[in-house]
């Protein structure tokens, strides 16, 4: 208490000055429209300042709910597009529309990779999903850009994945724009390029086509997206192989969907029927 006395004491005659153009500045503002309109100009400048970076800082902070609450609506649209996908497909086949039934074929579930290794021989994730989830074995795994992987050994919380990029990946892809089929690989060198192998020779394609899955297994449905053509071979051979761009960046991956068929185990039952 004694030094605030003591500091008005010493510096009294500055302060009285700056309260006097405080009076004086205020007395100019109220009384001169322009300097007031100017005046209120600058303060707007300065707090709307302040309030956008207040506001980017809040808006970062919120990122990590902001993203749930999209992945959350991504999976939403994601399970009736499916649904709308097996309606479209059955009227296309000649079904009346009056027998219909709006089966789903397919199920997704959010999840977030929690590990990644891309740099192996042999490359697997882990997911944060497991059989609390209805997560087992051999269920594909995708991001909004394309396939990761397909689950392979599962425990209550969490799932390993076999990445695409491993030695052992084998998964039917197609070019996007006609039927010629072949299987996806991995040679183990560029984490950002996979090979289309047993390619036919009477194929058609050329730098650029879009390569999809298949959709000739239980695993991932038809028409989900994998890369680009990098180069077209000069001569088909027997064993043809091309390289393939992955629409994917395996190295920086985040949210995912697990994708549950739920025609598994009848076309497994019907396929594995020896009569």
């Amino acid at each position: 208490m004694q030094q605030l006395i003591y500091f008005f004491q010493k510096y009294k005659y500055f302060l009285f000055f700056l309260f006097l153009e405080i009076i004086a500045v205020a007395l100019i503002i109220n009384n001169h429209s322009f300097h007031k309109s100017k005046f209120i100009s600058s303060t707007n400048f300065i707090t709307g300042g302040l309030y956008q970076k207040s506001s980017n800082i809040s808006e970062y902070l919120n990122l990590k709910e902001r993203n749930a609450v999209l992945v959350e609506e991504n999976l939403a649209l994601k399970n009736k597009l499916e649904k709308i996908t097996t309606y479209l497909d059955s009227i296309s086949s000649n079904q009346t529309i009056d027998t219909l039934k709006l089966n789903q074929n397919y199920n997704y579930i959010s999840g977030n990779i929690i590990k990644n290794s891309f740099h192996k021989a042999d490359n697997f994730i882990t997911i944060n999903r497991g059989q609390n989830y209805n997560i087992s074995k051999e269920m594909g795994v995708v991001n909004s850009k394309g396939i990761i992987g397909i689950t392979d050994n599962v425990s209550n919380k969490f799932a390993r994945v076999q990445s695409i990029l491993n030695s052992k990946s084998s998964i039917n892809a197609k070019f996007k724009n006609n039927n010629h089929y072949g299987t996806l690989i991995w040679d183990g060198k560029d984490y950002n390029i996979v090979q289309l192998t047993d390619i036919p020779r009477q194929a058609l394609f050329k730098e650029g086509d879009t390569i999809v899955t298949g959709g000739r297994s239980t695993i991932f449905p038809n028409g989900i997206p994998i890369g680009t053509v990098i180069k077209v071979p000069e001569e088909l051979s027997a064993v043809n192989s091309i390289n393939i761009k992955l629409f994917n960046d395996m190295s920086n991956l985040g949210h995912v969907y697990i994708i549950t068929n739920l025609n598994k185990e009848e076309i497994k039952t019907v396929e594995n029927n020896n009569e």
